[in-house]
Order: C-alpha cells, then sequence, then structure tokens
C-alpha cells in the first residue's frame, strides 16, 4: 500500500481505495506500547539515557526496517527479542510519556477513534521509578496525546491495559501488578493482561491474580492461542478472560470434513463462539510468530465464517511495519472485504472495549454514522 488511491478487493467486490480505508473509523484493542515507538523517538532518546551505542543503527530509516527484519523470524521468542530496544529507551517518566503521547497521536492519524494501550509496568523500573510512577506516566501520555489528536482534528479516546509478564511466576507478582492496575482504574487503566512467552506459561499460573481481578470486577484479557494451542486458550477461558489476545489456534478445535465443508466444533470452540468471546487477530503479527505463510492462509477468514467474534489489530507497529489501515487493506485485498466488514470489525471492537455501556453506545453511533457517510 504506497499509493493513496492504490485499490483492494477483485471480482464483484467494490473497490476500496487506501484513503477510504485510512478514513474508516477503527478500533485498536491490542496494540503494544513498546511495540508502537517512532523510530527516530528512539534514537532520541536513546541519546539522552546513553543507549545510543547498543542499537543495531542510529540512522531511523535504517532502524525501522532492522526491527521488521529481526522480527520476520517465525519464532515467537525471537520476535520478543526485539522488545529489548525498545524497553530500553522507556526506563523514565518524560520518555514514557512522550512514547504514550505518540503512541495515540499516530493511532488516531490512521483512522483509529478509540485505542487501548497495553504495556507492562514492571519492565520500566531500571531508572528509579515505582511501578504507580510508570502508570501515572503512562495515563498522562495518553491524555497529552488525546489533546494533541484532537486538536489535529483526530478525535480519539484511548486506555491503558497494565500487563504481567507471564514468565514471571515469582509468588504473588501477577497479583500485585493486578492490584496496581485496580488501583489506577479511575485514572486511565481499563483492563489487565498477561503477555510474554505463551507456551510453558499458562494462565493457570496466574490464577490469584485472575481470581483478585474477578472479586475487583476488572475485566481483562489474556494472551492465548498463539505460541500454544487450544489447552491455552481453554485455561485463558476458565480463568474468566473477556477476549483473547490472538486466539487464533483455536481453529484447531475445528474439524471441517473434506467431503462437504460441514465443520464440527469442539467444545471449547462452541463455547468461545457461542459466548462471543472476543478474539483480538493480529494479521502481519501472526505471519511473524508462524500462524500462516501468507495473508490469504489466515485463519481469520474462515474464523469468521463459522461465527467467532473478531477484532483486528496491529499488536506491534513497530516490530510488524504496520498500522490499522495496512492490516484491513491485506485483509481487503486477500478476502474481498468491503465496508460492511471493516464496519463489523470496528463494532466488534467497541463492544468488546474495556468502556462504560453508555460510552460504548456513544462511540458505536460515531462509528456507524461514519460508515454511512463513507458510502456516500
Amino acid at each position: 500500500m504506497t499509493e493513496n488511491n492504490a485499490h483492494f478487493g477483485s471480482g464483484d467486490a467494490p473497490a476500496l481505495t487506501e484513503d477510504q480505508i485510512r478514513r474508516a473509523p477503527k478500533v485498536a484493542l491490542h496494540d503494544h506500547l513498546d511495540g508502537g515507538l517512532r523510530p527516530a523517538t528512539i534514537v532520541e532518546l536513546a541519546q539522552t539515557a546513553g543507549y545510543e551505542g547498543s542499537l543495531p543503527t542510529t540512522d531511523p530509516a535504517a532502524l525501522g526496517t532492522w526491527f521488521r527484519d529481526a522480527a520476520d523470524s517465525g519464532s515467537l521468542v525471537r520476535y520478543l527479542e526485539t522488545f529489548d530496544h525498545t524497553v530500553a529507551v522507556m526506563q523514565s517518566a518524560e520518555a514514557l510519556r512522550r512514547v504514550a503521547a505518540e503512541a495515540v497521536q499516530d493511532l488516531a492519524a490512521d483512522g483509529v477513534v478509540y485505542a487501548e494501550l497495553r504495556y507492562a509496568p514492571e519492565q520500566h523500573l531500571r531508572g528509579g521509578l515505582s511501578l504507580d510512577e510508570v502508570v501515572e506516566a503512562v495515563n498522562a501520555g495518553c491524555r497529552d496525546g488525546e489533546e494533541a489528536a484532537r486538536n489535529a482534528g483526530h478525535p480519539i479516546q484511548s486506555g491503558t491495559l497494565v500487563t504481567a509478564m507471564r514468565q514471571n511466576t515469582e509468588p504473588g507478582h501477577s497479583l500485585r501488578i493486578a492490584e496496581l492496575a485496580v488501583r489506577h482504574r479511575d485514572s486511565g487503566v481499563s483492563g489487565f493482561d498477561i503477555a510474554g512467552p505463551e507456551l510453558g506459561f499458562s494462565p493457570d499460573l496466574h490464577a490469584d491474580a485472575f481470581r483478585y481481578l474477578r472479586e475487583q470486577f476488572f475485566r481483562f484479557t489474556i494472551h492465548a492461542g498463539e505460541a500454544d494451542g487450544p489447552e491455552s486458550v481453554a485455561a485463558a477461558v476458565r480463568q474468566g478472560a473477556a477476549r483473547l489476545g490472538h486466539g487464533v489456534r483455536l481453529i484447531e478445535d475445528v474439524t471441517v470434513s473434506p467431503e462437504d465443508g460441514t465443520a464440527e466444533f469442539g467444545r471449547l470452540a462452541a463455547y468461545v463462539r457461542d459466548c462471543h468471546i472476543t478474539l483480538e487477530v493480529c494479521p502481519t503479527s501472526n505471519l511473524q510468530t508462524g500462524i500462516a505463510d501468507k495473508i490469504s492462509a489466515h485463519p481469520i477468514q474462515r474464523l469468521s465464517e463459522l461465527g467467532f467474534t473478531l477484532t483486528v489489530n496491529c499488536d506491534n507497529r513497530l516490530m510488524s511495519g504496520t498500522s490499522m489501515s495496512r492490516e484491513l487493506g491485506l485483509l481487503v485485498e486477500a478476502f474481498d472485504w468491503d465496508l460492511s466488514d471493516l464496519e463489523l470489525m470496528a463494532l466488534n471492537g467497541i463492544e468488546a472495549a474495556f468502556l462504560p455501556q453508555d460510552r460504548r453506545e456513544e462511540l458505536t453511533d460515531l462509528i456507524i454514522e461514519d460508515y454511512q457517510n463513507l458510502r456516500g
């Protein structure tokens, strides 16, 4: 997608231009703060932090390319290693505030009207910040970004998801992070998540945290069904996840007849579908971690046809060299998606957003009106 009026779709489906896709209202539920930095910002923050010599390059364009190439390994473990550099420059309140503000502005400029940015406060303590100071800095940055986006004519609302790293199994650790999230629930934190290497680190290892969150009536999502299969999804569902980060390997619990194409659902897949547990699908990121070898082979289309509740997300805009418009454009091109498909993804996102119902209704009305205007 390099030309402003490049066309997508084929056959009888109406083609969409890149400009139409960009202007279409979007909802981003799965966006990692440390995976969406501007390359130029990394270089500037590295200079301030004395980390410049540790970067692969200090040329912003070349650095952006390095991140994408390093992430194109087909391994989630290797993919996660690219975060060493971004996290290293996010160790002060000023840096965190700037990164959060720029993330909100970049999403808003891409047509996102609601975004949830997730990050792990425990990864930002090397400069002497406390966990609460990290959260306060990020929340302040989100408010800065909203104001700047509004002034630029791109209004957006954002929230944050405080994340615990699932490989840290120290007793009580994830519970402390859950308590941190709840402490800031009225100042910008919308929910909770666990992230990091999925295989071998079941959500069940963090049961105390999820029990606490349920007791506090605080919503949470869980990374599951990306680097591990249906059993990881089953554990997340048992713990009470309102959404599944990725969740695409749930397709392994569905058997499709080669004769007539009928689908037989396993108990887990049927439960997730019937309960409308939302899948936070990140197509390009999934290719980088080996879910499929090309977009046209990605299970998102089949999952949609089978009736699962889906959203489209970027995961890590820097590592994947992507944006919400690019992700949707790839799906338009691969599966002939049209404005109705894009609208459904946005409406699914708002319905699953960790927002009060009245605000969800307001944003739903805005999205529907804007899509009507796009259709002329």
